[in-house]
């Protein structure tokens, strides 16, 4: 019989898909009329939605801000962020994930001239600084 090969998480993980982790539902999702079409971005990885539409962080953030911590706790270098729905809850997002990632994550941005997603990288952390600076 063979000794069994260890299986390596790890790896796994590194290796799974990327996924694109929408913010919040798009508006009219509920009733089965989205305001507009986010499968285009489907192209850069599994969709994961965060929140519902009806989300609020108006009074009490912090069960919102768990919820967002709990739902991005697996987000690795390779995913995206989809920023849709409240600015508030799209900053919070933002600034978990930077948390997560050491300031650089992906994103992915709509052209409406050119109708589809472009994939940005952030990183904030970057100085700016090129070659001729350091001289």
């Amino acid at each position: 019989m063979k000794e069994k090969e260890s299986i390596d998480l790890m790896e796994i993980r590194i290796n799974k898909p990327p996924s694109v982790y929408v913010v919040q539902e798009i508006a009219g999702t509920r009733e089965g009329r989205p305001k507009f079409n986010i499968m285009g971005a489907a192209q850069y990885g599994n969709l994961k939605f965060l929140l519902d539409e009806r989300s609020q962080i108006i009074f009490s953030p912090g069960p919102l801000i768990f919820k967002l911590r709990s739902a991005l706790k697996h987000f690795k270098p390779t995913d995206y962020l989809l920023l849709t729905g409240d600015p508030a809850i799209i900053g919070v997002t933002c600034s978990i994930v930077s948390e997560y990632t050491n300031g650089k994550f992906n994103l992915l941005k709509w052209d409406k001239q050119e109708r589809r997603y472009y994939p940005i990288e952030i990183n904030l952390y970057e100085t700016g600084a090129t070659n001729d600076d350091r001289l």
